[in-house]
């Protein structure tokens, strides 16, 4: 991270009215940044949190506190601060620690993954979570090489004549393979090129390959747009309700990339099996074609059955539902 990153992400973290003090020990106790032999690391903290003031940048605000000294916090986050606290009208804090009244409960990125599995199902598509920490060689470097979640789509084909007809020419185009790389928001042209740029080195093997985040910032959709149209990785926004999830740009069709598909069944034993579940319900006479799609259904991610669940599902997570404009 740059400095200005690592502020940001404390400020995210946080997720309260705090001052420059918390924010470098916060930076520090997640190791952010490293300041190296710089003496006064609280006097540059300070001074790149006044930066967003006197720039102008919308994503962070402050108030003034005991007359003369600033908290400050992120603009979205404003909604869940203490009134009281931003007009003025009571201190934030008595002395340099966190400011919080009450923890605020959010969601995370993994409970995300039961709504775009059953956003998917809903268009036929299976979907499995490949979990990076179950892969072999267990460095940061892991998360470029495979996606959060793949996808399978099988070719409706009618009758068994043209099944056959196809699957003697062509195995591979009946099924389509899919990689999704998600996110829980991107709010910054800076998130997004990152989070793109990851969705594309984690799909390069597959068929389509997209960008997933919950929240995306209104003012990137030229530049989603622009990346979607000379990259081809599509990019859904998931809704708390995953029927109501969108494709804002729909992913660009490539061949497969087998070598690459090789490496990641060495590489991840859950994407491996996912191959080999693929196989054998492609290469199952028709009396155990049933079973075998029974089998990949069961080992793939779990979906929701009713909207019952997925209300009481949003609840438990913390995902919260998106206000209409």
């Amino acid at each position: 991270m740059t400095l200005k990153e690592a502020v940001l992400k404390s400020l995210e973290d946080i997720n309260d009215v705090t001052n420059y003090w918390s924010v470098l020990e916060h930076i520090n106790a997640n190791n952010y940044y490293d300041f190296g032999d710089a003496k006064t690391p609280g006097s540059t903290i300070s001074a790149v949190l006044g930066d967003f003031i006197r720039n102008g940048d919308s994503r962070v605000k402050r108030i003034k506190q005991n007359g003369s000294t600033y908290s400050y916090y992120l603009t979205k986050n404003e909604h869940k601060i203490d009134l009281e606290i931003i007009s003025g009208e009571t201190n934030p804090t008595d002395d340099v620690k966190v400011i919080s009244k009450k923890k605020i409960e959010t969601y995370d990125e993994r409970s995300l993954h039961k709504l775009l599995s059953s956003f998917l199902k809903n268009t036929d598509t299976y979907s499995k979570t490949i979990f990076h920490e179950h892969s072999n060689g267990k460095d940061y470097n892991q998360i470029w090489t495979h996606p959060d979640m793949v996808g399978v789509k099988f070719l409706n084909l009618q009758t068994k004549a043209s099944q056959s007809l196809l699957k003697s020419i062509n195995r591979v185009d009946t099924f389509k393979l899919s990689a999704y790389e998600l996110k829980r928001e991107i709010n910054s042209d800076s998130e997004l090129k990152k989070a793109y740029f990851q969705a594309v080195s984690n799909s390069s093997w597959s068929n389509y390959g997209y960008l997933v985040a919950f929240e995306f910032s209104d003012n990137l959709y030229d530049e989603m747009e622009r990346l979607n149209q000379s990259f081809g990785i599509g990019i859904i926004e998931l809704d708390a309700n995953p029927y109501q999830s969108k494709i804002l740009f729909p992913a660009k069709y490539r061949d497969l990339d087998f070598k690459t598909i090789d490496k990641l069944c060495n590489m991840n034993k859950e994407f491996e099996k996912f191959i080999v579940q693929i196989e054998k319900l492609l290469s199952a006479s028709d009396k155990y074609v049933l079973g075998a799609e029974k089998e990949l259904d069961e080992f793939c991610d779990m979906y929701f059955m009713n909207d019952t669940e997925v209300e009481e599902y949003c609840i438990e997570k913390y995902i919260p539902k998106k206000v209409e404009e």
